[in-house]
């Protein structure tokens, strides 16, 4: 058995559990979600490196040496399983019922515990789901209140130089949108873009030609479907959506454990790269 491959498939679970029921929304949302699944990927690249050793599997963290004679299936699991239960702590007895299939009592698993406690740590000024006092503009150009969603509420900042990555060496600067006084050409070709691509078809008829310039293709719509993934119950979030797609690749090029353990760690981290560590006086 593959324990990458076994703990990525509950941690897609959970953030599918957390995206659907309304009882259970601890790591809801693409963002937390992401964030979520780099922590327990990470836990568990890290407790297996311990394990392994060499100069392919290079340490993350150096929480505590590991102890003589481990497992490094029974570590990823105690890494897996204390991150996950921290992470989503209304669904432990689910967590607790994947445990059949390693040794808590090992040694191993105390050292993945460790690794994630760790871990958990590290991360533990994160931002959540708040809006930190995020304010919407009604100015032409600027972000407004989706009109069909207002009461969806804004994330805290995700995004930027007062953030703690995960794995980033360095940051890239957006430059300001090219709005101007409204009568930029690049910014209305592109909202004219927009409409074209993203109205509803059924609604076509009912605005002024003028404002569209065609229509999206069959291929479009399927890319739009892609990318809109977490809008169904059952599914979860875009990043469970991407591992699952890992998964594939990793199936079908016959990875072995150390293999898919860096490369879940590296996707996961990725995505997660600019997962937030507030500062002082940001969001109280």
């Amino acid at each position: 058995m593959d324990s990458i491959l076994f703990w990525n498939a509950v941690a897609l679970e959970a953030v599918k559990v957390s995206h659907t029921d309304p009882d259970k929304r601890e790591q809801n949302g693409p963002t937390l979600s992401t964030r979520a699944l780099a922590i327990v990927h990470l836990a568990m690249y890290d407790a297996y490196a311990g394990i392994i050793g060499g100069l392919g599997f290079p340490r993350y963290l150096s929480p505590a040496p590991p102890p003589a004679g481990i497992s490094a299936p029974d570590a990823v699991a105690g890494a897996a399983y204390f991150t996950l239960i921290n992470l989503y702590k209304t669904q432990k007895d689910f967590f607790d019922a994947q445990l059949s299939c390693f040794t808590p009592a090992d040694p191993s698993f105390g050292f993945g515990q460790t690794v994630a406690k760790t871990l958990l740590g590290l991360r533990g000024n994160d931002m959540d789901g708040r809006s930190c006092g995020y304010r919407f503009s009604n100015n032409r150009g600027r972000h407004r209140v989706d009109p069909d969603n207002p009461d969806q509420g804004f994330d805290s900042v995700y995004y930027g130089a007062q953030n703690k990555g995960f794995a980033i060496s360095v940051r890239h600067a957006l430059q300001p949108p090219p709005f101007g006084n409204g009568t930029n050409a690049k910014y209305l070709q592109a909202l004219t873009q927009v409409r074209t691509k993203g109205i509803k078809p059924q609604l076509l008829g009912k605005l002024p030609p003028s404002l569209f310039n065609g229509r999206r293709t069959p291929e479009e719509t399927l890319i739009g479907d892609f990318w809109s993934y977490d809008g169904t119950v059952r599914l979860g979030t875009p990043p469970r959506f991407y591992n699952q797609i890992v998964r594939r690749v990793a199936e079908v090029q016959g990875n072995n454990e150390g293999q898919n353990a860096r490369l879940f760690a590296f996707v996961n981290a990725a995505m997660a790269f600019g997962s937030a560590r507030s500062l002082p006086g940001n969001c109280n």
